[in-house]
């Protein structure tokens, strides 16, 4: 039994002093295998070069997420196409919108996501999807383009029923993190994990973020990694009345379909 990460930020500076020892820990928590994100066009350089350094182990995403929109400009698309192009990069993005937080001016975000989802479909590789009340831009400009994409992913999906069937209408798998295990935020989710397909389900961390509030005993560091993901996966199974062992053989299936992801080192899975 194993589970893949599909959405972890390991570039990210809390990870400087032991990177190398929370990618151990999540292998040996049978996470053999996680995406990592890239959320600008330095960030999706430093994700690739993470992933060489770990063959097998991890794989990049490369785009620029909508905080980070303002930063792409024509002349950065070229530096993008060739990111894309790496054979360590399985995914474009993280892209799409985020009209929360509107740190990049809207016009600005929605410009760098049609730009983005160009790319994604030249490169033929799936798209990695943010979406945080944006719902309607976020939705039309995906039916825009959906028809010459290769798939995609709605990641860190934590919105209602209505939002939920939008995405599986255009196709696009779902990813839980633990935003599920959140009793405050969260409490609506598990309704809808059983109206998702088994075939269309992702696990991911998001770390360092969404740490999942109902770990016993609660770390010391309010970091997420990698090897909660089995804990993210309990509560998944649970919310569908299925085993663990259901759970991990179609996510981690569906992680490999979706990216094109190498079978996983079988040493690390027995850990």
């Amino acid at each position: 039994m194993q589970w893949i990460d599909i959405g972890a930020n390991l570039t990210h500076d809390s990870f400087d002093r032991d990177r190398d020892a929370v990618i151990e820990r999540a292998r040996h928590h049978r996470v053999p295998q996680m995406l990592v994100t890239g959320a600008s066009v330095a960030g999706s350089a430093a994700a690739i070069e993470l992933a060489r350094r770990h063959p097998g182990t991890l794989f990049a995403t490369a785009g620029v997420h909508p905080h980070h929109a303002a930063q792409l400009t024509v002349a950065e698309l070229p530096a993008l196409r060739a990111l894309l192009a790496q054979p360590e990069v399985v995914a474009a993005g993280e892209c799409g919108l985020d009209y929360y937080r509107d740190l990049s001016p809207r016009e600005t975000q929605l410009r760098a996501f049609e730009w983005q989802l160009q790319l994604a479909a030249e490169s033929g590789k799936p798209v990695f999807l943010h979406q945080r009340e944006a719902h309607e831009d976020f939705i039309a400009v995906l039916r825009e383009h959906r028809g010459k994409l290769a798939g995609g992913v709605a990641h860190c999906f934590t919105a209602a029923r209505r939002e939920l069937e939008d995405y599986l209408a255009l196709g696009l798998s779902i990813g839980i993190t633990g935003w599920l295990c959140d009793e405050r935020r969260g409490a609506h989710l598990p309704a809808l994990l059983p109206r998702i397909p088994s075939d269309r389900l992702l696990l991911e961390t998001d770390s360092p973020y969404l740490l999942p509030r109902d770990l016993a005993p609660k770390p010391k560091s309010r970091r997420n990694e990698p090897m909660y993901l089995p804990h993210v996966a309990a509560a998944v199974a649970a919310a569908r009345g299925e085993s663990l062992e259901q759970c991990a053989a179609y996510t981690s299936a569906n992680a490999q379909a979706l990216f094109a992801l190498p079978a996983a080192d079988s040493q690390a899975a027995r850990h």
